[in-house]
Parts: C-alpha cells; sequence; structure tokens
C-alpha cells in the first residue's frame, strides 16, 4: 500500500512543533518575569519537555513512514539548538542568572557546548555508517536530557523554594557543567537499542503509567529522579561501552539471543492450541483401532 504524498510531510510537522514549543518556553519565561506565582514557570518547563517528547517521535515517525530526507535532518538538527539550547539558557537567564555579570557567560557556554554536540552529531553521520555495536551509545548527553538538566534549579525553585539551587553563582556553574557534559566524550545508553525480555514488557508498561501518573502528581520530584537515575548510568555506559568495543562479538551475540528468545515468545504466543474434546456422562471411550486385528463385519452374525 502506497504511502500518501500529505503523509510523508508528518515527521516534519512533528519537528516544526517541538521547535515552536521550545521557543513558546522563552515567551512564557517572560511572562512568568512579570507575574507573581510558579504557573508560568512550570508552564515553561512543560513546553521544554513538550519539545524533547516530540524530538523523540519525529525520527521514528521519518522511518516508518519512509520520509528521511535531508531537509528532515538539517531541520531537526536546527530545531535541537533552539528548543535546546538556546531557549533553556534563555529561560535560565529571564529566572535570575541576569543579577549576576558572569551570569550571561554562563548561558552563552551551555548554548554554545549545545551547538557544538549537535554539529559533531552530524559531522560522524557524514562520516559514513558507524560500528552496528556503537549505534547503541551516544557520545555526550543527548540535547533534551542536557535541556532538562539545564533548568533544573528553577523546578527546584519552584516547588521548595530558597536553597543552594537558588544561588545564582551554583546554578550558572550548573548549566555550565550540563553543557561541558554534552560535548564530551562520555557515552550514555540510547534507549531505543535497549531490549526488554518478553516477561518483562508487561512490568516495564505497568510501571511506565504508574510513573507518568505520578509525574502528573509531583512532576519536579518524578522529573529529578529520572535525571538522576540518568546521571546514574553514565559510569556503568562508559563501562559497558568500553568492554563491548574490546569483545564486539558479545554484542552480537547478546542481540542473537534476544531475538531468538523474542521469537520463541511469539511462536508459542501464536500457536493454535488443540481443541478439548469433552466427554458426555455414561459414555464409553472409543477403543483405537488394532490394525492386526481384523475388521468385524457389520450387519452379520457369526454362525455357531
Amino acid at each position: 500500500m502506497a504511502i500518501p504524498p500529505g503523509v510523508k510531510f508528518l515527521p516534519n510537522a512533528i519537528t516544526v512543533l517541538a521547535l515552536c514549543a521550545g521557543l513558546s518556553s522563552v515567551a512564557f519565561a517572560h511572562r512568568a518575569t512579570m507575574e507573581t506565582g510558579v504557573g508560568w514557570w512550570l508552564l515553561t518547563a512543560g513546553m521544554i519537555a513538550t519539545a524533547a517528547i516530540l524530538d523523540s517521535l519525529d525520527g521514528p515517525a521519518a522511518r516508518l513512514l519512509n520520509a528521511e530526507s535531508r531537509i528532515g535532518a538539517q531541520l531537526d538538527s536546527l530545531s535541537d539548538c533552539v528548543s535546546f539550547g538556546v531557549a533553556p539558557a534563555m529561560v535560565m537567564y529571564l529566572w535570575g542568572l541576569d543579577q549576576q555579570p558572569i551570569g550571561w557567560v554562563f548561558c552563552l557556554l551551555y548554548a554554545v557546548c549545545t551547538a557544538l554536540r549537535l554539529a559533531r552529531f552530524n559531522s560522524v553521520l557524514d562520516d559514513g555508517p558507524p560500528q552496528p555495536w556503537a549505534k547503541g551509545f551516544f557520545t555526550g548527553i543527548p540535547s533534551p536530557a542536557g535541556a532538562l538538566l539545564a533548568i533544573y534549579p528553577m523546578l527546584l525553585d519552584t516547588r521548595f523554594g530558597d536553597g543552594w539551587w537558588t544561588n545564582k553563582w551554583l546554578a550558572g556553574l550548573w548549566i555550565g557543567i550540563v553543557g561541558l557534559l554534552m560535548v564530551s566524550r562520555l557515552p550514555s545508553i540510547a534507549l531505543k537499542s535497549v531490549i526488554f525480555p518478553p516477561q518483562l514488557i508487561l512490568p516495564a508498561l505497568v510501571l511506565l503509567v504508574v510513573a507518568v501518573a505520578l509525574t502528573f502528581y509531583q512532576p519536579v520530584i518524578m522529573v529529578g529522579l529520572g535525571l538522576l537515575v540518568y546521571l546514574a548510568h553514565l559510569p556503568y555506559a562508559a563501562w559497558k561501552r568500553q568492554h563491548i568495543r574490546h569483545q564486539p562479538d558479545l554484542w552480537y551475540d547478546n542481540r542473537r539471543r534476544s531475538a531468538l528468545r523474542a521469537r520463541a515468545h511469539r511462536n508459542a504466543r501464536l500457536r493454535p492450541r488443540r481443541a478439548s474434546v469433552r466427554r458426555v456422562a455414561g459414555q464409553r471411550r472409543p477403543r483405537p483401532a488394532d490394525p492386526q486385528r481384523p475388521s468385524r463385519p457389520i450387519g452379520r452374525r457369526r454362525l455357531r
């Protein structure tokens, strides 16, 4: 079945929506500086989170619809640079880093690091396809995760008020460190490469639903837990990448075993069951036929 031409525009539309969400966060942050309350700041963070969700959807949509193009790739990079580089830097500057002269320097450092990371990512794609095992890792923190990490001091301020996170020097140093992590060589595991065993898919979905529900109830705490888990996995990702780099056969063996387990589970689930025959009360079980015993003629009586 051929895909209509208009449907192939859907991935680029998702990318444009992510760009609009990132730019809207700057407008909402500017509105928050003129009004009291934390509602506009939460809406600002929500727009950046929305841009991150949309950014995770445009790539799979393009591959599913066979709508990958050079224009889409360049548009995605520009959208990421604005939504996860310029927008978080402007949000943090409007939040309070404008009170220190060096605050703008930290914001510039973060935005430039985001642009450098995206430029490095595009240059790696132009060099040719990487090793198959290398596709399961990112080099440095991805820009969506970096954006959420950068604005987290602002989220802590909306939930808990004054604290170490409201210190403008520490907040500026924080976004500077996040920017350096994005351009570092520290690997991080790509979620698209994570393979769940078939028996863990249902518990993982239940856990995901519970996490999403709790995020609506306590967004700041749940986002903080997610970011803490993400930072904690970086040493494991570095060890795993180094281990697979020296023994790439392990990666192929794990992939092969995972594929065999998934296929066996799928075949067992789709195998038709034998129809069960219920016995009627008082009915004798039919005796299996004996090939060596001659069949008894029907309708005749044996003569004595």
